[in-house]
């Protein structure tokens, strides 16, 4: 789907505003539909592209149709032509029994994405995909009812290590952990919808976050964030340890969410697991 983000950021940066409708308030939303794109790498033999492009059609009908039903919404071709919202994807056929569809809302005004969710279903039959359109017109909808995500700048998770363990080979070690352990808290907030991650790049690398007394929320406006989360693994010992996190609000400081993992069980591997169930539980789930 490489072909498919390019296409996503390359909107975020040249959709112009959407033009204003004189219907007031209470006029319905214009959505622009842009067809998806269809990749095949099943490497099958038989060719299907007719029948792909068949079912493909048929998809973005059935979509289009969906979503016009709703009264709240107007289909127009483009943001040009009064779309607040501007829907984009792209499906890949990865095996015999397996698509995968990348599907994205773009706030045209805001120029934000208020969804951006990657499917897989089963089959390639004309059934298969009348439910996968089925699925995927109801998240688009709900996604259109949905406020904008927020910014949110998570920053590399530190290690807080009370067992004087040596250097060397294990700090390289912990410091793939810890990229580990970051990498996937930004991943599952992304994929919760909920939040749009905020490249850091470089911006925190030179001090410990943990104890700056929420510096890293200036870090995080200068950046354009919403919010900003720090974490941290606390060592205990070689098989115990414990995760924390804080999520502030970057235009009062004030914390607007936290979370602690208490002690738990595992080795350096397992901090992984325990950072994605912690930010699940205390910060998706919760909200």
């Amino acid at each position: 789907m490489r072909r498919t983000r390019l296409i996503l950021s390359a909107l975020l940066l040249f959709v112009p505003a959407a033009t204003s409708s004189p219907g007031g308030a209470e006029a319905a939303i214009g959505v622009a539909i842009d067809d998806f794109s269809y990749t095949d790498t099943s490497a099958e033999p038989a060719d299907q592209t007719a029948a792909h492009e068949r079912r493909l059609a048929a998809f973005m009908t059935a979509l289009r149709r969906d979503i016009g039903a709703d009264q709240r919404y107007r289909l127009v071709p483009s943001a040009q032509d009064g779309a607040a919202f501007k829907i984009i994807g792209g499906i890949q056929k990865t095996s015999t029994l397996v698509q995968w569809a990348k599907i994205a809302v773009i706030d045209v005004d805001a120029k934000k994405l208020v969804m951006d969710k990657l499917y897989t279903f089963r089959g390639d039959n004309d059934e298969s995909w009348q439910r996968a359109e089925m699925f995927v017109s109801r998240e688009v909808v709900a996604a259109l009812g949905a406020p904008a995500p927020v910014a949110l700048a998570v920053f590399d998770f530190e290690l807080e290590d009370t067992t004087a363990a040596s250097a060397g080979a294990s700090a390289t070690s912990d410091a793939s952990y810890l990229a580990e352990v970051t990498a996937s808290v930004r991943e599952v907030l992304g994929q919760s919808g909920r939040y749009r991650i905020v490249d850091v790049g470089e911006a925190a690398k030179a001090r410990a976050l943990r104890d700056c007394d929420g510096c890293e929320v200036a870090i995080a406006q200068r950046l354009g964030a919403d919010q900003s989360l720090i974490g941290v693994v606390r060592r205990v010992s070689r098989t115990e340890y414990t995760l924390g996190f804080l999520v502030r609000n970057v235009r009062t400081g004030a914390v607007v969410s936290r979370g602690d993992s208490g002690l738990r069980l595992g080795a350096d591997y397992s901090w992984k697991r325990g950072a994605v169930r912690l930010v699940s539980d205390r910060l998706i789930e919760s909200q």
